[in-house]
Order: structure tokens, then C-alpha cells, then sequence
């Protein structure tokens, strides 16, 4: 394999479908920030749950950036995927009830009222071939002893 390939659109959202914990990247006051969710794909958006008070609270409306990223243990190769588009507090009764029906499971405990729904302007991906042919399944960002 190459050492960087692109991936297809469809590659994207494959990818995509399989996560479970991606990151919102969003302009706000000082600069950057980036925020774990979980998150689902439903219908070409990507759509997570947030809670009242959060830094995320005045982003309904803005364009930000949502990455996921994966390792397949078998290949040696990594993944990451990134969707851009403006995010929206969902409103509509229909689209809400539609969206707490998806498998949105936070980690963080807590109450996560507000749904947010991205949708993607554009979506791109990439997969490398890890370097030594990493295959121990630990987390390639493991602290290094």
C-alpha cells in the first residue's frame, strides 16, 4: 500500500458509520476548540448530543470541523476522516424524536439535552500504513515508557 491514500466519498462514510467517539473543532472567543463526542450518522449528517452550559453552547450555526480516526489491528493502517459543515441545534419536534431514536450513547454522565446535527459541506479521508507495521492493538498514542 502507498503510504498515504486517499479515500472515496463512500470510503468516508463507511468509516464514518463505524465510529463511535469522533471530534467537533470549532472557532470560538481565543481560538480552537476541539470536543469529544459520540456521535451517529443519519441521513449524510452526523448528528450528537450536548449538555446546557457547555463551550459548544454558542456554536449552533457554525461552520466546524468533525474528525474520526481509526487503526485496523489486521493491516497495520490508520484511518481519519473529516466532515465540514455548519452545525444546528435540532428544533423540530420530528427531526428530535427521529434523532433520539439513533444509538447516541454519551460517555460523559450527565444530562445532554440539546441534539446537534452537522451537515457536511465536504467530506475527506485518508488511510496510511503504519510505520513498523504497529500490531499490537494498543492505542498508537500510548505514552511511551
Amino acid at each position: 500500500m502507498e503510504t498515504n491514500t486517499q479515500l472515496t466519498v463512500a470510503q468516508c462514510w463507511t468509516a464514518l458509520r463505524e465510529g463511535v467517539v469522533g471530534r467537533v473543532a470549532v472557532l470560538q472567543g481565543q481560538g480552537p476548540d476541539i470536543f469529544p463526542v459520540n456521535y451517529a450518522v443519519d441521513h449524510g449528517t452526523v448528528v450528537f448530543r450536548t449538555g446546557t452550559g457547555t463551550l459548544f453552547t454558542s456554536s449552533d450555526g457554525t461552520f466546524v470541523a468533525f474528525e474520526v480516526d481509526g487503526y485496523d489491528t489486521e493491516r497495520g493502517e490508520a484511518w481519519s476522516v473529516v466532515a465540514r459543515g455548519f452545525a444546528h441545534e435540532v428544533y423540530e419536534l420530528d427531526d428530535a424524536l427521529e434523532a433520539m431514536r439513533l444509538p447516541l450513547y454519551p460517555w460523559h454522565d450527565g444530562p445532554k439535552p440539546r441534539i446537534m446535527r452537522i451537515h457536511p459541506d465536504s467530506v475527506t479521508g485518508r488511510r496510511f500504513a503504519v510505520r513498523g507495521g504497529h500490531r499490537t492493538g494498543r492505542p498508537i498514542t500510548d505514552v511511551r515508557t
